[in-house]
């Protein structure tokens, strides 16, 4: 099968890391052809989706990518297409998923491009509050000033489109930033954010559940520095072998048909005390990691199951 990545520049892989560079290891290592192309690549004329791609190899030698020549590919010739261009979710990611919308009954999108502009990271948890810490959105900073005394002066705020951890704070009862950091995260009323309950199991980490087609593929802890809140590997956390608990595994099998009904088929799922953060939708990331404590290549379950449903759609 031809497989296109719409990502951003090769050279921003790490080869030791990103998930993408492993898609694209297991897919050549079962037979599969991958293309690279940027989301500015992608162009269309009525619902006929073409892009401008290179046909791309990785190795863990160096050089670890090799690009061919530019060539002009139709998406709906291609066995899928998976859109992993990392947050933020911009006025291009949402132009590029109805762009590729026009094409999903051709060719497999993973994730779903409707599902993808569906699923906001931290707005989409909320679906299932059942498993989430108390939890608020709100652009009012005196609602967040409120919330904060109401779950015993120690919370957390965040930005509603911020991603590896971008812009994540502690608040706390008495501290003289806390009115300052409300008026700039919610832009003094005019911007929502979310708020949520400090859970001290921060300091043990954060687990990010990897999920695909809604049944749990592993998990890795990421553990977050000592003096920092965010778990993140990018900011510095570490990554350890860890399992799901029976009060995750029971999220997940309520998580999973919800993520499944909007085509959200590759999906990590964070959880600090048992409690659901955020579902990452975008460019779920750690199967690097994840491979490496399980001692086998689970990138090429995803390839595998990739394989199974273009072959189920094309019968």
């Amino acid at each position: 099968m031809r497989f296109l990545f719409v990502m951003d520049p090769a050279e921003t892989m790490h080869p030791a890391k990103d998930t993408t560079f492993a898609f694209m290891r297991g897919a050549l290592a079962r037979g599969h052809e991958s293309f690279h192309c940027l989301p500015r690549h992608i162009a269309n004329e009525g619902r006929r989706v073409t892009a401008r791609a290179r046909a791309i190899r990785v190795a863990d030698a160096p050089p670890h990518t090799e690009l061919g020549p530019e060539q002009e590919l139709d998406l709906a010739t291609l066995g899928a297409v998976f859109i992993r261009k990392d947050p933020p979710f911009d006025p291009a990611y949402v132009h590029l998923t109805h762009q590729l919308e026009l094409v999903k009954d051709r060719v497999l999108v993973l994730n779903d491009p409707r599902g993808l502009r569906d699923a906001n990271e931290k707005l989409f948890a909320f679906h299932f509050t059942d498993h989430m810490p108390r939890s608020r959105v709100t652009a009012d900073p005196r609602e967040i000033l409120a919330f904060v005394e109401a779950v015993g002066g120690h919370a957390v705020l965040k930005p509603l489109d911020g991603a590896g951890g971008s812009g994540v704070v502690v608040l706390e009862r008495g501290d003289k930033n806390l009115r300052s950091l409300a008026d700039v995260w919610t832009s003094e009323g005019k911007q929502l954010a979310l708020v949520q309950e400090y859970l001290p199991a921060i300091r043990t980490g954060d687990k990010r559940i990897l999920v695909l087609d809604g049944k749990p593929l592993g998990a890795i802890l990421r553990v977050p520095r000592e003096d920092d809140v965010r778990a993140n590997l990018h900011v510095g956390g570490r990554a350890e072998q860890t399992s799901l608990t029976p009060a995750e595994q029971a999220a997940v099998a309520a998580i999973g048909p919800k993520l499944v009904e909007h085509g959200l088929f590759f999906v990590g799922l964070d959880f600090i005390g048992e409690r659901l953060i955020e579902v990452n939708v975008t460019s779920p990331t750690g199967i690097q990691e994840l491979a490496r404590f399980l001692g086998r290549p689970v990138e090429q379950d995803v390839i595998a199951w990739v394989e199974a449903r273009v072959n189920q759609r094309r019968a």
